[in-house]
């Protein structure tokens, strides 16, 4: 374990090196001299109404941190938000995190919007993101169109359900792609966007100013001049502009080709994607962050003019722990992948999960300083709560909780302190 920590120590110091031209600063020294105490850093800006400057939005993005399913069934809630606003987190990603399971979808709504208001007294400026994702199982004919999703789409009231079949690519593609009666929408269907108008407006009733679109390019298939995806959310953005709390919806998604551009406009308001870490088969456990490792984001991030009139040469964008799965040959170097990128066997925040705490600690103030430093437009989302593969702890948990371990939360690993830190020594 020494040897891994000292290579991501000596990495760590590298970067904050090249940062401000010294060659022997460390993590530590950096800390201190941009404490808020010695720096004298003014307050965040995290105003915006209607549309959102790229200074507040990056501001946002630079306290990012992923929640999922904070909201409706998972955690803690009042454990969440005092470590959410003890740590100083603004934007809680994936807060509303439901794959498929159509069937309780209503139900989990309900719940949301009793709990988004007691989150949103917790610290008003926060931001709570909900996800449309690449998914539709059969469940969906559980669910009834309501009359004002058909309004929206200009199509004939119907008294009906949503219908399946009625939103895959007509030729077959991507059906039952993740099992039977589990298949990939089609973004070009009509059926596809009154579902996905229906759940946009849904979250904005229930207090969510976010949206992630999950995988928007393979939804486009039918799409080439994303016609398609521009409707879905100008009719999304629309209903914000006069329902939402701040009068806007904030979309974002994975694009590995780099971003949604249409005739010089970004879809998107920022752009979002795995990490891709990169383990270091010669270190046991060890992983790295690299420039042009599989198809990572860094220095790709599209330009244009943003959806709120002002014009980037890159889009500002989250980098986050993905979660996918686990190998045959879990915690082994250059595990048979396929199409994945296994870390050590393992997705990237299940390998995280499997480190112990200083390694993480040391992992974080890392992933951090590289991001910033090898690209400006980028930020880390930090680990709050996700789903792994596999647990390290002795219950078996399948979620990684960044909390202090505590009665409310037993299986906390004890990470937020780590991300305290490295927000409070980011005065950028």
């Amino acid at each position: 374990m020494e040897r891994r920590t000292f290579l991501i120590s000596s990495l760590t110091a590298s970067l904050l090196a090249l940062a401000d031209g010294s060659s022997s600063l460390s993590f530590a020294s950096s800390a201190q001299q941009n404490s808020p105490a010695s720096s004298g850093k003014p307050i965040r800006d995290y105003y915006f109404d209607r549309t959102i400057s790229r200074n507040v939005l990056d501001n946002f993005l630079s306290r990012s941190i992923t929640m999922q399913s904070l909201f409706a069934g998972r955690g803690n809630l009042d454990d969440d938000l005092r470590m959410l606003t003890s740590i100083g987190a603004k934007f809680i990603g994936r807060s509303l995190c439901l794959w498929g399971g159509e069937a309780n979808l209503l139900s989990n709504l309900e719940k949301a919007k009793q709990q988004v208001p007691v989150a949103v007294k917790a610290d008003p400026e926060m931001l709570f993101e909900a996800c449309i994702f690449e998914i539709v199982t059969t469940q969906v004919e559980r669910v009834a169109v309501p009359d004002w999703a058909f309004v929206a789409l200009s199509q004939p009231v119907e008294n009906r359900n949503f219908r399946y079949a009625d939103m895959l690519y007509p030729d077959g593609r991507r059906v039952d792609q993740w099992g039977p009666g589990s298949s990939v929408p089609d973004v070009s269907r009509p059926e596809t966007k009154l579902y996905f108008y229906f759940l946009a407006r849904s979250f904005i009733d229930a207090g969510f100013e976010a949206i992630h679109y999950g995988q928007v390019e393979i939804m486009n298939g039918n799409d080439p001049d994303l016609t398609n995806w521009s409707q879905v959310f100008t009719l999304a953005r629309a209903y914000a502009a006069t329902h939402a709390r701040r009068h806007m919806l904030i979309c974002d998604a994975h694009v590995p080709h780099g971003g949604l551009v249409r005739d010089g406009h970004l879809l998107l308001d920022f752009h979002a994607f795995p990490l891709r870490i990169m383990e270091v088969p010669d270190t046991p456990q060890e992983a790295i962050l690299k420039v042009g490792f599989s198809d990572g984001i860094y220095n790709r991030s599209r330009g244009g003019i943003a959806p709120s009139g002002w014009t980037c040469d890159h889009l500002p964008y989250l980098v986050e722990f993905d979660n996918y799965g686990v190998s045959k040959q879990p915690g082994q170097a250059r595990a048979d992948g396929g199409q994945f990128n296994w870390v050590w066997g393992y997705d990237e925040i299940t390998w995280f999960a499997h480190q112990n705490k200083q390694y993480r600690a040391d992992w974080l103030r890392y992933a951090w300083h590289w991001v910033r430093t090898t690209d400006p437009n980028g930020y880390l989302e930090m680990p709050g709560r996700r789903g792994i593969t596999s647990g390290p702890h002795s219950g078996g948990t399948r979620w990684y909780h960044a909390n202090n371990p505590s009665a409310a939360v037993p299986h906390g690993m004890g990470d937020e302190d780590t991300i305290r830190a490295i927000w409070a020594a980011d005065s950028a």
